[in-house]
């Protein structure tokens, strides 16, 4: 029998906000429930002008934050090293370029400031945090450039930066997807720190991965996901509703209207009762 935590807050985030108009339709639902804490969006869409006059009525509600894309569609500038056909690379070569360090850190750094102006320009405030699609933000010379980026705009001390790592024991714990989420934890060694180093504060715990397979099912997954829960615990989710221009972008499609129908489900406040789970503002637990 699975030992019982002691009960506790966490953070759920859904990720990629304005990828698609059904992306957005399903985690707006999800807003309007107060079923998710924390919206993560990408500047770089066709959607998001229309996405962010849609968010602006939850700003009280929950933090929205940039998840910041390195790795899908086009960049909003010029990276003639980076994307020189104008389209991003994917998430492997960009993995493979950061390990050997050879990044073009100031083409990053320009398309890191333009993602954020572009939130701005939207949204009319900063962001409340800021994360990665595909975790590109703890990235050796990514991390660099996003860190020099904030500190300039003033934010340090005044938004959280997710870390996509966990203690080894925790993922071991939770036993979803372990191979994933060790080998992120691995490459996003030290990012903790370097964050807390230069002003920026961090979620504690984290968790989500999944193989977004539509067939498993995710009721079960979460339930993992809950495991192990750090003190400032963040877990990211990734509800929808599957539309054309979602299929032609990414390959994450009807797993989304499965995490969905789950968060907006009676099973979803039922599992949290019976945890003893409570969700809440990240930054809530960083004051």
């Amino acid at each position: 029998m699975e030992t019982a935590e002691a009960s506790f807050s966490f953070c759920l985030c859904a990720d990629d906000f304005a990828l698609s108009p059904g992306v957005s339709r399903g985690i707006l639902e999800a807003l309007a429930a107060g079923r998710v804490s924390a919206v993560s969006v990408m500047t770089t869409r066709p959607s998001w002008p229309k996405g962010a006059r849609e968010l602006r009525p939850f700003k009280a509600k929950a933090e929205i934050g940039l998840h910041l894309n390195l790795t899908l569609g086009n960049a909003l500038g010029d990276m003639p090293a980076f994307a020189a056909s104008g389209r991003l690379p994917e998430i492997r070569q960009l993995v493979k370029a950061a390990r050997k360090k050879d990044l073009p850190g100031d083409e990053i750094a320009r398309e890191i400031s333009r993602q954020l102006d572009r939130f701005y320009e939207h949204f009319g405030a900063a962001p409340a945090f800021v994360d990665g699609h595909q975790h590109v933000q703890i990235l050796p010379q990514i991390r660099t450039a996003l860190f020099a980026c904030l500190e300039q705009r003033g934010l340090s001390g005044k938004i959280w930066v997710r870390t996509s790592a966990d203690r080894p024991s925790a993922i071991l714990r939770r036993g979803a997807e372990v191979a994933k989420a060790l080998g992120i934890a691995w490459l996003g060694r030290g990012f903790a720190r370097e964050a807390a180093a230069r002003g920026f504060l961090t979620n504690d715990g984290f968790s989500g991965f999944s193989a977004f397979d539509p067939g498993q099912d995710y009721a079960a997954e979460f339930a993992r996901y809950l495991r192990a829960p750090g003190q400032r615990h963040l877990i990211m989710c990734h509800p929808g509703y599957c539309d054309e221009e979602l299929v032609t972008a990414d390959p994450v499609t009807l797993s989304r209207e499965r995490e969905l129908s789950f968060v907006l489900s009676p099973a979803f406040t039922d599992m949290l009762d019976r945890k003893g789970a409570r969700l809440a503002r990240l930054s809530d637990a960083l004051t």
